[in-house]
């Protein structure tokens, strides 16, 4: 449900907070007070494109806040967010704020972290259904009117079944068209893959070679160098005339004496004798390791010519050799495909022939349910549209079934083998039309009514959202209305704005809208009504603050309180 939404510098609002109510909340107040700014509010947060001149005067920015509890929505929303590298929600509760300049700057957050007006406008698609006078297109759509009639008939496994077959039908004839081409182009990739994969297999690599090619490269091409470095240790250690080792002779015979003339320097002798043999242990090591290094042009040359060849590789195939390998695994498998082209395109056109056979016994089982649903459907929504003041009004469902496959396999639709139309006949006498052909928006605004009461138990949709949908009706059809959203409500939260004190009283909460002058600007306000408020606001509704009228709305109040039976 919808649990706050705050409103900063839209229009005739300067700072405004809403907190709704589960069930229905209604919205009413006088004419141009600014009842359908919430509505704009509430498009906007959910990634409507934005209309600079809805800018409060004065103002750089606007923002709309809005706070949904998300508890039993029955959409996979953390695996979304996570996917979109949003924030999770804490404590249930989804935080969507949009903000956009005066210079047409726009900025969106989901819970904290930016986002784009894409991913608003699809947690909008989850979140809120919107209903304005003249905003009945949804159920204008085949594929809307398609999808009512399997949610009221829960056939959503069997379309299921249907769109997943559907999809697998996509994905071979995906794979066709990568064999498939013309005869050129796949003698070409054939060369190509040939060749890669000839290339590296030629290279013989094995795994993890590169370390170690790459030391034994680092010395060999410094061997000259090396042999140089430690000859001149050698050198400087014990084969000159002034060889540290040789000088260190003079200083144990001078330590000799010094021991005679004070036995107790007799330590220093010791540290002479293990400096001697530590010289002389480095002078054995150098020379090992001198002796070990040799100066071999040809292996030079062979790793040299070796890594060439990795790093050549790596520049085509990957960055690493693992890589490198890992790609020719794969150029090895599509060449096996291609080079077995013809037996791969039998066994996919096998699968898909089979498919296809699924596809339409799918689609006929799902076609045989549309079509007992269909009466169901029409006779619930006629009840419902009598209850609306079309007591002899005439609602149908047109169906036409495909009985094979379209020739052209890209119009394979994953809803099924059927289109539908919603018919209606508000008048008796009158033959059904589509619902698109029907001119009045008072009567489109009833059957969308009529609709959603029918499907409240099966919509996912947790917000529903009606904008002024009771326009041009009145009497005994004001009070239908009024019980209809209270219906709907007990599945889902209601949001209603109204002119009509007999849909504002049966509501389980209610807002008035009022303008004021503050500071010479004029400010839009909202607060939520008590009960000896409600009746001077229904009383207003009413005409005025008479004293029947008073009696009228506190009787209307009285009335849409009691559940009706």
């Amino acid at each position: 449900m919808l649990v706050s939404l705050r409103i900063k510098n839209l229009a005739l609002v300067a700072d405004l907070t809403l907190e709704l109510q589960p069930g229905c909340n209604v919205i009413t107040g006088e004419t141009g007070a600014g009842k359908s700014i919430l509505i704009g509010a509430l498009n906007l947060v959910l990634g409507e494109r934005a209309d600079r001149t809805l800018l409060r005067s004065g103002a750089e920015s606007c923002a709309v806040e809005a706070v949904f509890d998300i508890t039993g929505l029955p959409v996979p929303l953390k695996d979304y967010l996570a996917d979109h590298g949003l924030e999770p929600c804490e404590n249930q509760q989804l935080m969507l704020k949009r903000v956009f300049t005066a210079t047409g700057t726009n900025r969106q957050f989901v819970n904290g972290s930016p986002t784009t007006l894409s991913i608003l406008a699809a947690l909008g698609e989850w979140l809120v259904d919107i209903h304005g006078p003249h905003d009945h297109q949804s159920l204008l759509h085949p594929a809307r009117q398609l999808a009512i009639l399997d949610a009221f008939g829960g056939l959503e496994k069997d379309r299921e079944a249907v769109a997943e077959r559907v999809r697998r039908r996509a994905a071979l004839m995906a794979e066709m068209a990568a064999i498939g081409g013309e005869e050129q182009t796949y003698m070409q990739q054939l060369d190509l893959l040939r060749f890669q994969v000839q290339e590296i297999e030629a290279a013989a690599l094995q795994p993890g070679e590169e370390a170690l090619i790459e030391p034994e490269f680092h010395r060999a091409n410094n061997a000259a160098k090396l042999l140089q470095f430690s000859q001149a240790a050698l050198e400087v250690l014990a084969e000159s005339e002034d060889a540290i080792v040789t000088r260190m002779g003079i200083v144990g015979r001078t330590l000799q004496e010094l021991q005679r003339v004070d036995p107790s320097a007799a330590s220093l002798g010791e540290l002479h004798a293990q400096a001697v043999e530590i010289l002389r242990e480095l002078q054995e090591a150098i020379s090992r390791y001198g002796s070990q290094v040799e100066v071999e042009p040809a292996r030079l040359a062979e790793l040299e010519e070796r890594l060439d060849l990795l790093h050549s590789l790596k520049r085509k195939y990957g960055a690493t050799v693992d890589a490198v390998l890992a790609f020719g695994a794969q150029a090895r498998q599509r060449l096996q495909r291609l080079e077995s082209r013809d037996a791969e395109r039998e066994r996919l056109q096998a699968a898909l022939a089979q498919l296809d056979v699924e596809i339409l016994h799918a689609g006929k089982k799902l076609s045989a349910a549309r079509k007992q649903v269909i009466p169901r459907l029409a006779q619930a929504a006629g009840r419902q549209l009598a209850d609306l003041g079309f007591r002899q009004g005439q609602f149908e469902v047109a169906i036409h079934s495909a009985t094979q496959l379209p020739p052209d396999a890209t119009a394979l639709s994953p809803s099924g083998l059927d289109t539908i139309e919603f018919l209606f006949a508000p008048n008796p006498g009158e033959p059904a039309r589509p619902l698109r052909a029907i001119a009045s928006s008072g009567e489109m605004a009833r059957v969308m009514l009529a609709l959603k009461t029918v499907l409240a138990a099966e919509d996912e949709i947790p917000v529903l959202v009606f904008d002024e949908v009771d326009a041009n009706v009145g009497g005994e059809t004001a009070h239908a209305v009024g019980e209809k959203m209270k219906q709907i409500a007990a599945q889902r939260q209601v949001i209603c704005i109204t002119h009509l004190p007999q849909v504002a009283a049966p509501a389980d909460a209610h807002y008035v809208v009022t303008k004021r002058v503050q500071a010479g600007r004029t400010v839009t306000e909202i607060a939520r009504l008590e009960r000896k408020e409600r009746v001077t606001e229904l009383a207003r509704m009413l005409g005025g603050q008479s004293e029947a009228a008073r009696k009228h709305a506190a009787a209307l109040l009285k009335t849409g309180a009691t559940p009706s039976v």
